[in-house]
């Protein structure tokens, strides 16, 4: 019997316990209320509802992974040696052996799913799933085709989501909604009646300062660079707006897809490149206005400084007509000398008085400062350190951007200081707003606000979860920042709206089901089956496949890239992987291993890009390679628009295969049976250089194998077609002593 400990379950929990054991539940619950807990409940109840099964628990990241995995030790009195952690840094082989023993198994996404299609692992006896952080359950992130499979596979199948927030966007929830299968959606808020006891007060406080004149300039020359491109962006019909304070990043990002879009499909007009060239630009420029506005000179400059290197160094059209800009030059000009005598944001200084008033009430307080940007945070981290109260601590991810980064150990060390009074403020970019368990705080401070509901719920909810709690929001006045803090606080407002009206939808759709073994509600069917060469396990195509309820199965194929039945093998090549295979020929060579390893191979292009426009090669060379696998090869070649055009073309094909055919997909390595003449010619081809026509032509004017091989390196250069470099190379090969890899 599994039994919850050290842990008294609240009132919410209880109730939200009571809609997952006979739906899938989307659970919101603010940040500090439990979520890992609730999830840790119902684990309890569903293994003990069904004895032999699994619970498998999914998160993000390695630190939270580590994080809920020492949480369910805590929680319940199950055997560490029926715990399993599966994260990159554990084998195969050892994740293999540990789940044969585990009941229950947290994990992160991407290793998990790696185990399903290589079949190490079988999720059919896993009688709860639960995604923590499940407003990532859209697009091709792992999550989506691991509950599709999950979903078909399970003898007991339960998913539970967690979020502190899923967004505001309708057609998003719905989305996590439906590829989590969701049928019930409990949330819940500070003002719920079971939640109101155990929510702690807190109270939030606006701080507004204004722009100095210095920054003003500086703002207005960034603003004429860019209401001239505007302008000239009308002109060529490409925007309506040429407002540069009205105008959002997001529009300029939105016409920027649009001219990349007809780009692609070979609409390469000089004046289609120059609006490409001028939105770049107006891109940068809004940037950098941005983060004057809501960071200071210290970041601003940083950013333009990076222009003017990119604009010297690299071939970069926008930034090359950037820095010729007069206006943009000026900005620069200010900026440096901003910098050099050591004015920053009001905002900067603000901070500090705030940090050291508290920390003057109360020396033992806690504090986090939220900043957007890795270099600005490392910037107010510095300068709040001048203060010989202040103990400041950067608090980043783990990726080196900009040489700025921590390990997973650094990280766990800045937490530990944090928790043990060494610190006292920590200064965190996104890193510190998702699931983390941060110890107490006493303050939060917004030194900007962000446009996103998921991030500011996750900012604000690292106070008031134990004790009382302050939340503290900078603001530059008539600045994105009070555009974002309204964006962002409406977002909220929607997103209740939206959750609130998708769970009485729900209701409505979704029947009561009784708890009980629900396998007649299986397709018990036969499922197609597709095998995938091991280096497409990450492929998009194979999330797609499973996407559509096939079984992908990874191994390591002798040649191509898709097995969809015992006979048909498939090469798969992006439009840009096909180009580049022609220049470093590498395609032939794939070329003949699919055929001479199954009896019907197929090459399967895929991309929406002018194929004849992607690099410099001549349209004929592309032709006559397209011929050649056609005619000489025998080999189909076949065009997709995207990955979900080719996965739903290779379930066509398998369906045809495996269930009309009744062809298996096995493996068997077996080449078709070949001819003397063919084997002399595969024997030939082998030879660098050397296609399947040319082949001919050399058998047919030297008789045999053993007379072509005989041939000199002079005589090889004589013959049309080959030449000095073939002859070479030919040459070095067959000399070559052999040495076994």
């Amino acid at each position: 019997m599994i039994e919850i400990r050290n842990f008294q379950p609240r009132a919410y929990q209880e109730n939200i316990l009571k809609s997952c054991i006979n739906k899938n539940c989307l659970i919101v619950l603010p940040t500090g209320l439990g979520k890992t807990k609730t999830a840790i409940l119902i684990s309890a109840y569903r293994l003990n509802s069904f004895p032999n099964s699994k619970v498998l628990f999914l998160t993000p990241t390695k630190p939270l992974a580590n994080q809920i995995y020492n949480e369910f030790l805590d929680s319940l009195n199950i055997d560490k040696g029926q715990m399993a952690l599966f994260t990159g840094e554990v084998s195969p082989e050892k994740r293999k052996n540990l789940w044969d023993n585990a009941r229950i198994v947290v994990s992160t996404p991407q290793g998990c799913l790696n185990d399903i299609l290589k079949s190490s692992i079988e999720i059919k006896s896993v009688s709860l799933l639960v995604l923590d952080e499940v407003h990532r359950c859209v697009g091709n992130y792992d999550y989506v085709p691991i509950c599709k499979n999950y979903n078909k596979q399970a003898n007991y199948p339960r998913i539970v989501g967690l979020t502190a927030s899923p967004g505001s966007d309708l057609n998003k929830i719905s989305e996590v909604c439906k590829n989590a299968f969701i049928e019930e959606i409990e949330i819940r808020t500070e003002e719920d009646a079971d939640v109101a006891p155990y929510v702690q007060a807190m109270s939030i406080e606006w701080v507004k300062v204004d722009l100095p004149d210095e920054f003003l300039e500086i703002k207005s020359f960034l603003k004429e660079a860019m209401a001239q491109r505007l302008v000239k962006l009308k002109n060529f019909n490409a925007i309506s707006n040429i407002n540069p304070d009205t105008i959002s990043k997001k529009d300029i990002l939105s016409v920027q897809k649009h001219a990349q879009a007809r780009i692609a499909r070979g609409d390469k007009t000089f004046v289609l490149w120059h609006i490409i060239s001028l939105l770049a630009e107006t891109i940068k420029l809004h940037h950098a206005s941005e983060i004057l506005e809501t960071q200071g000179i210290f970041t601003a400059l940083s950013y333009v400084e990076s222009v003017f290197k990119d604009g010297e160094t690299s071939k970069t059209k926008a930034a090359k007509n950037l820095i010729k800009d007069v206006n943009f030059k000026s900005a620069f000009i200010r900026l440096q000398e901003l910098n050099s005598n050591n004015i920053d944001h009001p905002k900067l200084t603000k901070l500090k008085e705030i940090i050291t008033e508290k920390l003057a009430e109360n020396p033992g307080a806690k504090m986090i400062v939220f900043n957007h940007y890795r270099n600005s945070a490392l910037h107010i981290e510095k300068e709040l350190n001048k203060n010989n109260s202040i103990k400041a601590k950067l608090f980043v991810g783990q990726l080196k951007k900009s040489g700025i980064g921590l390990s997973q150990k650094e990280q766990h060390d800045v937490i530990s200081g944090f928790r043990e009074g060494i610190f006292n403020v920590l200064v965190s970019t996104s890193i510190g707003e998702e699931g983390l368990d941060i110890p107490k705080v006493d303050t939060v401070i917004f030194y900007e606000p962000v446009p996103s509901a998921i991030r500011s719920i996750q900012r604000r909810g690292r106070t008031a979860r134990h004790q009382k709690g302050q939340l503290i929001i900078l603001m530059a006045k008539n600045t994105r920042d009070e555009v974002y803090h309204w964006v962002s606080f409406n977002k909220e407002k929607r997103m209740h709206r939206v959750l609130n009206s998708l769970k009485e939808k729900l209701k409505l759709e979704t029947p009561e089901v009784s708890q009980q073994k629900i396998t007649g509600f299986i397709d018990t069917s036969p499922s197609l089956k597709v095998i995938a060469d091991y280096r497409e396990k990450s492929s998009g195509v194979v999330k797609e496949l499973l996407n559509l309820g096939i079984i992908v199965v990874s191994e390591n194929l002798p040649s191509g890239d898709y097995l969809l039945s015992d006979r048909v093998c498939v090469e798969f090549k992006t439009k840009q992987d096909f180009i580049n295979s022609i220049i470093d020929s590498r395609l032939l060579q794939q070329i003949k291993g699919l055929r001479n390893n199954f009896p019907n191979p197929l090459l399967v292009i895929c991309g929406e890009e002018d194929i004849y426009s992607i690099r410099k090669v001549h349209p004929n060379a592309i032709r006559g390679m397209l011929a050649s696998i056609a005619i000489n090869y025998n080999v189909p070649i076949l065009f997709t628009k995207n990955i979900q055009d080719t996965a739903a073309l290779f379930k066509v094909i398998a369906l045809r295969e495996q269930k009309e055919e009744s062809r298996d997909v096995l493996l068997r390595a077996e080449k078709k049976p070949m001819s003397d003449s063919e084997m002399q010619e595969f024997i030939i081809q082998s030879l660098p250089g050397i296609g399947p026509t040319l082949a001919k032509s050399l058998l047919n004017e030297f008789k045999s194998v053993k007379n072509i091989i005989n041939l000199s390196q002079e005589e090889l250069k004589k013959i049309e077609k080959i030449g000095t470099k073939k002859a070479s190379e030919i040459d070095r090969l067959l000399n070559k002593e052999y040495n076994e890899q």
